[in-house]
C-alpha cells in the first residue's frame, strides 16, 4: 500500500470553491481503480492550507490516476489558485 500526501495552499478567495469542488470529485477519486480511500484535511492554524491523503494499492495505480482526465481537469482548475507551490509525498510503511 502507498499513501500519497499532498499539501496545497490556496488564495483565500478560492477556499470555498475548492471545498465544494472536492466534495463533488472525492467519490470519483475514491472509486478510481487501486484507490482505497481519499480524505481532505484543512489546517487548523491556516485555513487556506489543505492536505489530501489517499491510499493506493501501489505506485502504478497512483500513476494511472495522475495520467487520467479526472486528475488533469481537476489540477487545471485548482493550480492557478495556489498561493504557494503544492508539495507531495509518496509514503510507505516500513517493514
Amino acid at each position: 500500500m502507498l499513501t500519497r500526501l499532498v499539501k496545497m495552499q490556496f488564495n483565500p478567495d478560492f477556499v470555498t470553491e475548492f471545498q465544494e469542488s472536492f466534495k463533488a470529485i472525492q467519490p470519483q477519486i475514491a472509486a478510481f481503480k487501486g484507490c482505497s480511500s481519499v480524505k481532505l484535511l484543512q489546517d487548523l492554524a491556516n485555513p487556506n492550507t489543505f492536505f489530501t491523503i489517499s491510499i493506493w494499492q501501489d505506485e502504478a495505480h497512483l500513476e494511472d490516476y495522475r495520467r487520467s482526465t479526472l486528475f488533469k481537469e481537476t489540477w487545471t482548475r485548482v493550480k492557478p489558485n495556489f498561493s504557494a507551490k503544492a508539495e507531495a509525498w509518496s509514503l510507505l510503511i516500513p517493514s
